[in-house]
Order: C-alpha cells, then sequence, then structure tokens
C-alpha cells in the first residue's frame, strides 16, 4: 500500500474517532452541547455578505500585463523541476492538473528527503482572485508567492542565484526571456511568468453558474435546497461569499492539530496580532470536490467531515471565531448541502492544457 494510502486510511480512522467523540457522527439528529442554539441568517441580513454569483474577469496588476509569450513561458517554467534543488520537484508537483492543481496529500511533501510538510497544498484554481496567497496570507501577490516555494528548504529547496544560473544555460530559456521582458533569465521575470500562467488557472461554467444564467435545470433538486441552505441555516455565506466564494479573511474555526506540527497559529506568524492565533485564510469552495483533504493540514478526507464538523460547532479552541457554532442540520441537509458543493465544480475556462502525470518526462534539452 502507497504512503498516500496509508495517511488517508489512518486520517480517515482519527476522523471518525474525532467526530464521535463530538457527537456528530451516525443519525440525522446530532448532539450538540447544552444551551447551545441554532441561529442561522435571516434573509434580510444575507445583504451584508457579498453575493454568491457568477466571476468577474480577473484583475491584471499594470506592472505585469499578460501576454501570449509570458503565459507560455510561465506554463514552461510552472512544470519544469529544475526549479528545484534536486531537479525533481516543480510547482506542478504540489500543484498538479489531474489533482485538481493540489497534490491529493493530507499535507505536502518538500525538501531533500521528501519530508512531511505542516500544511495542506492549497489548489491554485482560482487563485487570481485571491487578495492573499498561502494559508497564512504571507505573501500578497502571485508574483511574490512564486518565488516562496523555490527558495524555501522544506519545499524545493533552491536559491534564486542558482536557478537564474541554471536558466541561464538553457538555450530556450535565454530567448524566450529576451522575447517576453527584453533580458535575461531574472528571478522577478521567473516570478512574473508563472504569476502570468496561474492567472489563467480560472475554472466557471459550473453548474451554478449555469443555473446563474437561467439555466433553472443545470442544478438537481437537492443542490437547490443546499443553495437555500449555504445562504441560511447553515450559514456558509458568511465566510465564503463572493463570486470566488471567499471572503479572502482568516479565521479560527479549531481544527484539530495533525501531521508533525503539534500547533501551528496561522495568521499570528504573520501579523503577531493575539486575535489571528490559530487563524487561517477562507479556501475557494469552487471545484471543492477535487482538491481534498480538506482544511490547512488536511485533516478532513472528505466534505462529509467537513460539513458534519461545522454542523457540530467545530472544534476546540480558546481563540475560535464567534461565528463557529453548532448548526443543528439534518441528515437531508447535508446531503443537500455537498450537492450544492459539488454544482459549483467548473471547467477551465481561459486556456487548455495537456494533462501531466505525477512523474514527469525530461524536458527537451533546449528548454
Amino acid at each position: 500500500m502507497s504512503r498516500a494510502k496509508v495517511t488517508k486510511y489512518v486520517s480517515g480512522c482519527l476522523v471518525s474517532l474525532f467526530l464521535m467523540t463530538q457527537g456528530i457522527q451516525g443519525s440525522d439528529r446530532p448532539e450538540f452541547p447544552l444551551g447551545e442554539k441554532t441561529q442561522g441568517i435571516r434573509s434580510a441580513d444575507i445583504s451584508k455578505f457579498p453575493p454568491i454569483g457568477l466571476l468577474p474577469p480577473v484583475a491584471i496588476p499594470a506592472d505585469n500585463p499578460q501576454t501570449l509569450a509570458k503565459i507560455e513561458l510561465g506554463k514552461k517554467l510552472y512544470f519544469d523541476p529544475r526549479l528545484s534543488g534536486n531537479n525533481w520537484i516543480s510547482c506542478a508537483t504540489c500543484h498538479n492538473p489531474t489533482l485538481g492543481f493540489a497534490d491529493g496529500l493530507p499535507r505536502m511533501l518538500g525538501g531533500p528527503a521528501s519530508r512531511e510538510g505542516g500544511r495542506n497544498s492549497p489548489t491554485i484554481i482560482n487563485c487570481a482572485y485571491n487578495e492573499f496567497q498561502f494559508w497564512d496570507g504571507r505573501a500578497a501577490t502571485l508574483e511574490e508567492q512564486a518565488l516562496g516555494p523555490i527558495q524555501n528548504p522544506n519545499e524545493m529547496f533552491e536559491t534564486l542565484d542558482n536557478v537564474v544560473r541554471k536558466l541561464s544555460g538553457i538555450p530556450g530559456y535565454v530567448a524566450a526571456f529576451k522575447e517576453v521582458f527584453g533580458t535575461g533569465v531574472t528571478a522577478d521575470g521567473i516570478a512574473k511568468a508563472i504569476a502570468a500562467f496561474e492567472r489563467t488557472i480560472v475554472f466557471a461554467n459550473s453548474p451554478f453558474d449555469r443555473y446563474m444564467q437561467g439555466d433553472v435545470n443545470a442544478m438537481s433538486e437537492s443542490a437547490k435546497r443546499g443553495m437555500d441552505l449555504f445562504n441560511g441555516k447553515a450559514e456558509c455565506i458568511k465566510c465564503h461569499n463572493g463570486p470566488n466564494f471567499a471572503d479572502n479573511k482568516f479565521h479560527n474555526i479549531g481544527v484539530p492539530a495533525d501531521g508533525p506540527l503539534k500547533e501551528d497559529l496561522g495568521r499570528y506568524n504573520v501579523t503577531k496580532n493575539d486575535a489571528d492565533k490559530g487563524a487561517f485564510k477562507t479556501p475557494t469552495l469552487r471545484n471543492i470536490t477535487e482538491t481534498g483533504p480538506y482544511m490547512h493540514n488536511g485533516f478532513f478526507p472528505t466534505l462529509f467531515e467537513v460539513v458534519q464538523f461545522y454542523n457540530g460547532g467545530g472544534g476546540r479552541s480558546e481563540n475560535k471565531s464567534a461565528d463557529i457554532h453548532a448548526l443543528r442540520l439534518t441528515g437531508q441537509e447535508v446531503n443537500d448541502l455537498i450537492e450544492f458543493m459539488k454544482a459549483l465544480t467548473g471547467e477551465l475556462v481561459q486556456i487548455k492544457y495537456d494533462s501531466v502525470p505525477v512523474a514527469y518526462p525530461s524536458l527537451p534539452t533546449d528548454f
């Protein structure tokens, strides 16, 4: 059995034990803490949150305009393992198109020994709509984010100087950088090209999108009920709002520690604000069915477990968000909510790409 399968099996067992101890698994009427009341969102309050709906055009920064040549260069860099210290790990290793632009693992593997990290690899689907990058929001732009993993000793473990040196010895890259930027290979050019490619990874045209455009049959009746729950009783819209189903904010929902990190302070490590301890960025729900396991540490293998976690009022944390409380969703309501999330699965609408296997072939010598 592969390491990934063993990890998922063990994680599943732990999740089941956790849910049972919380009293939220196994029936349509889960137990809730005494005295805790379900709240829900009144219809009059929905307008307080940015409405879910169709995605707007991607905003392009003035200092990094999109060109076809730049996108193509960024695509080559994204799939090139020579950006890593051992010439084996590429951006696509942890953000693979065939795995929802994630890696399918609870937590990423990286560094010289391919050791397990402390956090889940977030999808880059619709990352162009993020106001912050990484789970803790430590990068403000895609350009900044693109260079982070390259230099991280626990991820691609390379230096920017050495990447520039390696790529400068490859004629195809030298010619491409000259065409796109009018310069030789630079770290700034690498960041801008990868960011330009990532801005094309936009998924839309989901059943939800078609329903919002007037196709009343695009979503099942169960999904439609789930959308009502999403905006009301389940209170999902409080955080998963706007066209990309993410509020670009950080919340502590009490996710249990898992993996090599016994404690992860999340956003606090960036801001040093006590209110941010244990808070992590709200992820997009678009294509959520393709990007598990879920949460910043991959604690939950399935959407069912995620919904039941929220249904029981989240986990235990001194700094837990006041918006997290017992929901009292029935079994049917849980299923309807999951059906709505399934209806958020769309397709790549900006560019087309060839599916790339997990083991990447050698690149041509001139690139």
